[in-house]
Protein backbone atom coordinates (compact mmCIF):
# COMPACT_ATOMS: atom_id res chain seq x y z
CA UNK A 1 0.00 0.00 0.00
CA UNK A 2 1.26 3.49 -0.88
CA UNK A 3 0.11 7.05 -0.41
CA UNK A 4 0.10 7.22 3.39
CA UNK A 5 -3.20 6.20 4.96
CA UNK A 6 -5.12 6.14 1.63
CA UNK A 7 -6.38 2.66 0.68
CA UNK A 8 -5.42 1.66 -2.88
CA UNK A 9 -4.81 -1.57 -4.79
CA UNK A 10 -1.43 -2.10 -6.45
CA UNK A 11 0.23 -4.60 -8.78
CA UNK A 12 3.14 -6.62 -7.44
CA UNK A 13 5.47 -4.44 -9.53
CA UNK A 14 4.21 -1.25 -7.90
CA UNK A 15 1.72 -0.11 -10.55
CA UNK A 16 -1.68 0.95 -9.26
CA UNK A 17 -4.67 -1.10 -10.41
CA UNK A 18 -7.24 0.58 -12.62
CA UNK A 19 -10.71 1.34 -11.34
CA UNK A 20 -12.23 -1.50 -13.36
CA UNK A 21 -9.70 -4.01 -12.04
CA UNK A 22 -10.41 -2.93 -8.47
CA UNK A 23 -14.14 -3.35 -9.00
CA UNK A 24 -13.66 -6.81 -10.51
CA UNK A 25 -11.59 -7.84 -7.49
CA UNK A 26 -14.26 -6.63 -5.05
CA UNK A 27 -17.32 -8.02 -6.87
CA UNK A 28 -16.98 -11.62 -5.54
CA UNK A 29 -16.64 -10.37 -1.96
CA UNK A 30 -19.67 -8.10 -2.11
CA UNK A 31 -21.66 -10.77 -3.97
CA UNK A 32 -21.08 -13.24 -1.13
CA UNK A 33 -21.97 -10.61 1.47
CA UNK A 34 -25.17 -9.74 -0.38
CA UNK A 35 -26.18 -13.40 -0.75
CA UNK A 36 -25.46 -14.71 2.75
CA UNK A 37 -26.18 -11.56 4.80
CA UNK A 38 -28.06 -8.72 3.10
CA UNK A 39 -30.67 -10.84 1.29
CA UNK A 40 -31.70 -12.97 4.34
CA UNK A 41 -31.92 -9.90 6.60
CA UNK A 42 -33.95 -8.04 3.99
CA UNK A 43 -36.33 -11.00 3.69
CA UNK A 44 -36.86 -11.08 7.45
CA UNK A 45 -37.53 -7.34 7.57
CA UNK A 46 -40.13 -7.72 4.81
CA UNK A 47 -41.80 -10.58 6.68
CA UNK A 48 -41.89 -8.51 9.88
CA UNK A 49 -44.07 -5.82 8.26
CA UNK A 50 -45.92 -7.81 5.55
CA UNK A 51 -47.28 -10.84 7.42
CA UNK A 52 -49.99 -11.74 8.17
CA UNK A 53 -50.87 -8.42 6.48
CA UNK A 54 -49.05 -5.09 6.04
CA UNK A 55 -48.75 -3.77 9.59
CA UNK A 56 -46.34 -2.69 12.32
CA UNK A 57 -48.19 -4.82 14.85
CA UNK A 58 -45.33 -7.30 15.15
CA UNK A 59 -43.04 -4.52 16.35
CA UNK A 60 -45.75 -3.28 18.72
CA UNK A 61 -45.81 -6.75 20.29
CA UNK A 62 -42.10 -6.44 21.05
CA UNK A 63 -42.54 -3.32 23.20
CA UNK A 64 -46.03 -3.99 24.55
CA UNK A 65 -45.15 -7.24 26.31
CA UNK A 66 -43.08 -6.67 29.51
CA UNK A 67 -41.51 -10.13 29.11
CA UNK A 68 -40.10 -9.23 25.72
CA UNK A 69 -38.83 -5.89 27.02
CA UNK A 70 -37.05 -7.66 29.88
CA UNK A 71 -35.45 -10.06 27.41
CA UNK A 72 -34.15 -7.11 25.38
CA UNK A 73 -32.86 -5.32 28.48
CA UNK A 74 -31.24 -8.51 29.77
CA UNK A 75 -29.52 -9.02 26.42
CA UNK A 76 -28.14 -5.46 26.44
CA UNK A 77 -27.03 -5.78 30.07
CA UNK A 78 -25.33 -9.13 29.48
CA UNK A 79 -23.51 -7.82 26.40
CA UNK A 80 -22.37 -4.73 28.31
CA UNK A 81 -21.16 -6.81 31.27
CA UNK A 82 -19.28 -9.23 29.04
CA UNK A 83 -17.67 -6.26 27.27
CA UNK A 84 -16.59 -4.67 30.56
CA UNK A 85 -15.11 -7.93 31.85
CA UNK A 86 -13.31 -8.47 28.54
CA UNK A 87 -11.68 -5.03 28.82
CA UNK A 88 -10.58 -5.64 32.42
CA UNK A 89 -9.18 -9.10 31.66
CA UNK A 90 -7.95 -8.45 28.13
CA UNK A 91 -6.00 -5.21 28.54
CA UNK A 92 -3.30 -6.64 30.86
CA UNK A 93 -2.81 -9.60 28.52
CA UNK A 94 -2.56 -7.35 25.46
CA UNK A 95 -0.15 -5.02 27.28
CA UNK A 96 2.06 -7.95 28.27
CA UNK A 97 1.98 -9.30 24.71
CA UNK A 98 3.13 -5.94 23.37
CA UNK A 99 6.08 -5.77 25.76
CA UNK A 100 7.56 -9.28 25.63
CA UNK A 101 9.50 -10.88 22.80
CA UNK A 102 10.75 -14.27 21.73
CA UNK A 103 9.39 -17.45 23.29
CA UNK A 104 7.24 -15.68 25.85
CA UNK A 105 5.52 -13.59 23.18
CA UNK A 106 4.86 -16.69 21.08
CA UNK A 107 3.51 -18.58 24.10
CA UNK A 108 1.09 -15.82 25.04
CA UNK A 109 -0.04 -15.45 21.43
CA UNK A 110 -0.73 -19.18 21.20
CA UNK A 111 -2.76 -19.07 24.42
CA UNK A 112 -4.86 -16.22 23.00
CA UNK A 113 -5.35 -17.57 19.48
CA UNK A 114 -5.57 -21.31 20.17
CA UNK A 115 -9.13 -21.20 21.59
CA UNK A 116 -10.31 -19.69 18.30
CA UNK A 117 -9.39 -22.97 16.58
CA UNK A 118 -12.11 -24.83 18.50
CA UNK A 119 -15.82 -24.25 18.03
CA UNK A 120 -17.95 -22.23 20.42
CA UNK A 121 -19.98 -25.38 21.13
CA UNK A 122 -16.90 -27.25 22.36
CA UNK A 123 -15.83 -24.41 24.64
CA UNK A 124 -19.37 -24.01 25.99
CA UNK A 125 -19.62 -27.75 26.65
CA UNK A 126 -16.34 -27.56 28.60
CA UNK A 127 -17.79 -24.83 30.81
CA UNK A 128 -20.93 -26.91 31.26
CA UNK A 129 -18.77 -29.73 32.62
CA UNK A 130 -16.93 -27.37 34.98
CA UNK A 131 -20.15 -25.80 36.32
CA UNK A 132 -21.91 -29.08 37.15
CA UNK A 133 -22.85 -29.79 40.77
CA UNK A 134 -20.14 -32.44 40.86
CA UNK A 135 -17.90 -30.57 38.46
CA UNK A 136 -14.33 -29.46 38.97
CA UNK A 137 -15.19 -26.05 40.46
CA UNK A 138 -17.60 -27.33 43.12
CA UNK A 139 -15.33 -30.28 43.89
CA UNK A 140 -12.37 -27.96 44.42
CA UNK A 141 -14.38 -25.61 46.66
CA UNK A 142 -15.59 -28.50 48.79
CA UNK A 143 -12.11 -30.06 48.96
CA UNK A 144 -10.69 -26.75 50.22
CA UNK A 145 -13.41 -26.52 52.86
CA UNK A 146 -14.84 -23.30 51.44
CA UNK A 147 -18.34 -24.78 51.21
CA UNK A 148 -20.12 -27.81 52.63
CA UNK A 149 -22.42 -28.30 49.66
CA UNK A 150 -22.10 -27.57 45.95
CA UNK A 151 -23.20 -24.22 44.57
CA UNK A 152 -25.68 -23.92 41.75
CA UNK A 153 -23.42 -22.67 38.98
CA UNK A 154 -24.96 -24.22 35.90
CA UNK A 155 -28.07 -22.68 34.29
CA UNK A 156 -27.44 -19.27 35.81
CA UNK A 157 -26.76 -15.83 34.39
CA UNK A 158 -23.30 -15.88 35.95
CA UNK A 159 -22.41 -19.02 34.03
CA UNK A 160 -23.54 -17.38 30.78
CA UNK A 161 -21.48 -14.23 31.44
CA UNK A 162 -18.33 -16.15 32.39
CA UNK A 163 -18.49 -18.46 29.39
CA UNK A 164 -19.29 -15.65 26.94
CA UNK A 165 -16.39 -13.61 28.31
CA UNK A 166 -14.04 -16.54 27.78
CA UNK A 167 -15.25 -17.09 24.22
CA UNK A 168 -15.07 -13.41 23.22
CA UNK A 169 -11.90 -12.43 25.09
CA UNK A 170 -9.57 -12.89 22.06
CA UNK A 171 -11.67 -10.38 20.11
CA UNK A 172 -10.82 -7.83 22.81
CA UNK A 173 -7.16 -8.73 23.24
CA UNK A 174 -6.12 -8.63 19.59
CA UNK A 175 -7.35 -5.07 18.74
CA UNK A 176 -5.83 -3.71 21.96
CA UNK A 177 -2.58 -5.50 21.19
CA UNK A 178 -2.50 -3.96 17.71
CA UNK A 179 -3.11 -0.51 19.16
CA UNK A 180 -0.38 -0.92 21.78
CA UNK A 181 2.11 -2.20 19.20
CA UNK A 182 1.54 0.91 17.09
CA UNK A 183 2.70 3.22 19.92
CA UNK A 184 6.31 4.27 19.24
CA UNK A 185 8.77 3.37 21.99
CA UNK A 186 10.16 6.90 21.71
CA UNK A 187 7.04 8.21 23.47
CA UNK A 188 7.74 6.06 26.52
CA UNK A 189 11.42 7.04 26.52
CA UNK A 190 10.50 10.72 26.23
CA UNK A 191 8.15 10.44 29.20
CA UNK A 192 10.88 8.77 31.26
CA UNK A 193 13.40 11.48 30.31
CA UNK A 194 10.93 14.11 31.44
CA UNK A 195 10.71 12.45 34.85
CA UNK A 196 7.39 10.59 34.56
CA UNK A 197 6.99 7.47 36.64
CA UNK A 198 5.91 4.20 35.04
CA UNK A 199 2.38 4.64 36.37
CA UNK A 200 2.12 8.19 35.07
CA UNK A 201 3.56 7.15 31.71
CA UNK A 202 0.95 4.42 31.47
CA UNK A 203 -1.95 6.69 32.47
CA UNK A 204 -0.97 9.72 30.39
CA UNK A 205 0.78 8.19 27.37
CA UNK A 206 0.04 4.51 26.80
CA UNK A 207 -3.58 4.37 27.92
CA UNK A 208 -4.84 7.35 25.87
CA UNK A 209 -3.03 6.15 22.73
CA UNK A 210 -4.46 2.64 23.12
CA UNK A 211 -8.08 3.75 23.46
CA UNK A 212 -8.72 3.13 19.77
CA UNK A 213 -7.98 -0.55 20.33
CA UNK A 214 -10.15 -0.61 23.45
CA UNK A 215 -13.06 0.94 21.56
CA UNK A 216 -12.56 -1.42 18.63
CA UNK A 217 -12.48 -4.49 20.84
CA UNK A 218 -15.46 -3.28 22.86
CA UNK A 219 -17.49 -2.77 19.71
CA UNK A 220 -16.60 -6.23 18.39
CA UNK A 221 -17.37 -7.96 21.68
CA UNK A 222 -20.57 -6.03 22.40
CA UNK A 223 -22.11 -6.52 18.96
CA UNK A 224 -21.16 -10.20 18.91
CA UNK A 225 -22.53 -10.77 22.40
CA UNK A 226 -25.90 -9.32 21.41
CA UNK A 227 -26.52 -12.20 19.02
CA UNK A 228 -24.96 -15.04 21.00
CA UNK A 229 -27.08 -18.19 20.96
CA UNK A 230 -25.22 -21.41 21.83
CA UNK A 231 -23.76 -20.31 25.16
CA UNK A 232 -26.98 -18.79 26.63
CA UNK A 233 -28.99 -21.77 25.35
CA UNK A 234 -26.73 -24.38 26.98
CA UNK A 235 -25.69 -22.61 30.19
CA UNK A 236 -28.65 -20.33 30.90
CA UNK A 237 -32.15 -21.00 32.15
CA UNK A 238 -35.53 -20.07 30.61
CA UNK A 239 -35.86 -17.35 33.27
CA UNK A 240 -32.70 -15.67 31.91
CA UNK A 241 -33.51 -15.95 28.22
CA UNK A 242 -31.69 -13.70 25.76
CA UNK A 243 -33.03 -12.36 22.49
CA UNK A 244 -31.33 -14.99 20.32
CA UNK A 245 -32.96 -17.76 22.35
CA UNK A 246 -36.31 -15.98 22.13
CA UNK A 247 -36.03 -15.74 18.34
CA UNK A 248 -35.18 -19.44 18.13
CA UNK A 249 -38.18 -20.31 20.31
CA UNK A 250 -40.54 -18.26 18.16
CA UNK A 251 -39.31 -20.01 15.00
CA UNK A 252 -38.89 -23.60 16.20
CA UNK A 253 -41.66 -23.97 18.80
CA UNK A 254 -44.28 -21.28 18.23
CA UNK A 255 -43.75 -21.07 14.44
CA UNK A 256 -44.36 -17.32 14.63
CA UNK A 257 -42.03 -16.15 11.88
CA UNK A 258 -43.39 -12.55 11.64
CA UNK A 259 -42.79 -11.87 15.33
CA UNK A 260 -39.35 -13.52 15.22
CA UNK A 261 -38.54 -11.34 12.21
CA UNK A 262 -39.64 -8.26 14.17
CA UNK A 263 -37.27 -9.19 16.99
CA UNK A 264 -34.46 -9.54 14.45
CA UNK A 265 -35.47 -6.18 12.98
CA UNK A 266 -35.26 -4.44 16.37
CA UNK A 267 -31.82 -5.94 17.01
CA UNK A 268 -30.66 -5.08 13.49
CA UNK A 269 -31.72 -1.44 13.84
CA UNK A 270 -29.97 -1.13 17.20
CA UNK A 271 -26.74 -2.68 15.92
CA UNK A 272 -26.80 -0.53 12.77
CA UNK A 273 -27.31 2.69 14.71
CA UNK A 274 -24.54 1.79 17.15
CA UNK A 275 -22.13 0.96 14.31
CA UNK A 276 -22.96 4.22 12.52
CA UNK A 277 -22.35 6.24 15.68
CA UNK A 278 -18.93 4.69 16.11
CA UNK A 279 -18.09 5.10 12.42
CA UNK A 280 -18.90 8.82 12.64
CA UNK A 281 -16.92 9.44 15.81
CA UNK A 282 -13.83 7.34 15.02
CA UNK A 283 -11.83 6.86 11.85
CA UNK A 284 -11.95 3.24 10.68
CA UNK A 285 -8.18 2.80 10.54
CA UNK A 286 -7.78 4.05 14.11
CA UNK A 287 -10.69 1.88 15.20
CA UNK A 288 -8.75 -1.14 13.97
CA UNK A 289 -5.75 -0.07 15.99
CA UNK A 290 -3.42 0.61 13.06
CA UNK A 291 -0.88 3.36 13.01
CA UNK A 292 -1.70 6.32 10.83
Amino acid sequence: MKGGSRSRFWHSDGRRLSGLSTVLLLVPFFAVIAFVFVYPIAQLLVISVAEPHPTLGNYARVVDNPVHVRVLMRTLWTAALVTALSVVLGFPVAYYMSRVKGVRAALVAVCVILPLWSSVLVRTAAWSFLFQRNGLINSALMALGLTSQPFKLLYTQSAVVIAMTHVLLPFMILPIYGSLRSIPNDYVRAAAVLGATRLRTFLEVILPLSLSGVVSGSLLVFLTALGFFITPALLGSPQEMMISTLVSKQIREVLDWPFAAALVGVLTVFVTVLALVFSKTLRFDRLMGSAS
